[in-house]
């Protein structure tokens, strides 16, 4: 595949003429203070796994509408003293796996607390927590579920999922809670987005080839799942195009990456068809913290730089956590 969207020096200039809602601070902060009146009821339950360099923990913390939401928690084994943390958000279609498939963290001497997405986990890896939330019509997959308000789209509860995974993790004993960071690619990173724009003490965040950004040119570049979806309910239900978007403002991540002040690794695929280049750009071009960086691979697709972009978020994290 070549490559199809701008030169990079356009995207390292590109910043979109977004419309941020009027209302986009005062709708996170009534969204959250909302979950906050459930109690986070933070459980981390032992689990048995014939794994000899780690404890893991079956977490299950009360997440947006105080609905449960699942995670885990790996520790390297025998930890006695509170560590610096990853949250890690999963792409989409994925669930939090199987704690042996999620090592990484731990070996490199890290609390590592892993969120469930609800309503998926049946794409990838296996998810353990049900959206109990339905919508109106929707097209197939997650992006179109309650689409037209932003009070009812499926991301509001994810997100908020999102923030409490935060506040669940620094429960811990064994988590320093001055100590977090926050990472995911796809999803994950469109997940961390958000996270960083409405947590502000994080320590640091990683967002690999984010999805959730730049919503318009997205659906508009793209043929490909996740963002078709959006365009599939928009060819269907003629004239919804406005609400539709006017929806989306309320959880695009360039809008968060505008709020967040923790220092950020960002990284693109220039071949990327399931997230433009441009839309990952937007986001790290908009970004407010002092301190941003963008890795880029120019001859990838969605995979991005896969393990060897983990081995500059692991020599990157441990700066930003162990200093």
């Amino acid at each position: 595949m070549p490559h199809f969207d701008m030169p990079l020096d356009e995207l390292r200039r590109y910043r979109p003429d977004l419309t941020e809602p009027d209302d986009f601070d005062a709708f996170w902060e009534k969204t959250l203070s909302a979950a906050r009146e459930h109690d986070l009821d933070a459980r981390f339950v032992p689990v048995d796994v014939p794994l000899s360099t780690v404890d893991v923990f079956d977490v299950t913390y009360a997440g947006f509408g105080g609905h449960p939401v699942k995670g885990w928690l790996i520790l390297p084994a025998g930890t006695s003293e509170p560590l610096p943390a990853v949250v890690q958000y999963i792409g989409y279609g994925g669930g939090r796996g199987l704690a042996h498939e999620r090592l990484l963290w731990s070996a490199a001497g890290f609390a590592h607390f892993v969120m469930d997405t609800r309503g998926q986990g049946s794409g990838g890896s296996v998810g353990d927590t049900p959206d109990p939330v339905g919508s109106g019509p929707a097209y197939p997959g997650y992006m179109t579920r309650g689409i037209e308000d932003p009070h009812e789209y499926y991301y509001r509860r994810v997100f908020t999922d999102g923030v409490r995974a935060v506040e669940a993790a620094r429960t811990h004993p064994l988590v320093d809670a001055s100590r977090v960071a926050a990472i995911g690619g796809s999803q994950g990173g469109g997940i961390t987005l958000a996270v960083g724009g409405l947590v502000p003490d994080l320590a640091a965040i990683a967002s690999d080839v984010p999805f959730l950004c730049d919503f318009p040119r997205a659906t508009t570049l793209t043929d490909r799942p996740p963002y078709r979806e959006i365009a599939l309910y928009m060819q269907a239900r003629r004239g919804s195009e406005e609400r539709v978007f006017q929806t989306l403002s309320y959880f695009d991540g360039v809008h968060f990456a505008a709020r967040g002040r923790a220092p950020a690794l960002f990284s693109a695929a220039l071949e990327d068809l399931t997230c433009p280049p441009s839309t990952v750009f937007a986001a790290h071009n908009a970004y407010a913290g002092a301190e941003r960086s963008m890795e880029v691979y120019a001859f990838n697709d969605h995979e991005g730089g896969g393990p060897y972009q983990e081995g500059v978020q692991l020599r990157w994290l441990a700066e930003h956590l162990t200093a």
